[in-house]
């Protein structure tokens, strides 16, 4: 299973509402963060078919302290980060 080390991991698709959102909130707050698209790399979408019981949830974001965020509002990750939305 990957595991982000010292950065954010996001598991995504390029189709995909929720992840387009994300990761348009990581680059406005500038948050570095690695992307991986689910439907490129078989090995991302059985990590993410893991951690979400079977579901390709996404996007599923994996960060450095252990934490994992699946399909998370922008409130949810304002929250994360501790920034005023």
């Amino acid at each position: 299973m990957t595991t982000p080390g010292d950065e954010i991991i996001m598991y995504g698709t390029s189709w995909c509402g929720d992840t387009i959102r994300a990761r348009r909130w990581f680059d406005s707050q500038q948050i570095p963060y690695r992307y991986i698209d689910i439907e490129k790399d078989p090995q991302a979408r059985q990590v993410v078919e893991q951690i979400n019981n079977g579901m390709r949830s996404v996007p599923t974001i994996l960060f450095p302290d252990g934490t994992i965020l699946v399909e998370p509002s922008n409130a949810d990750l304002a929250e994360k980060f501790k920034v005023k939305i």
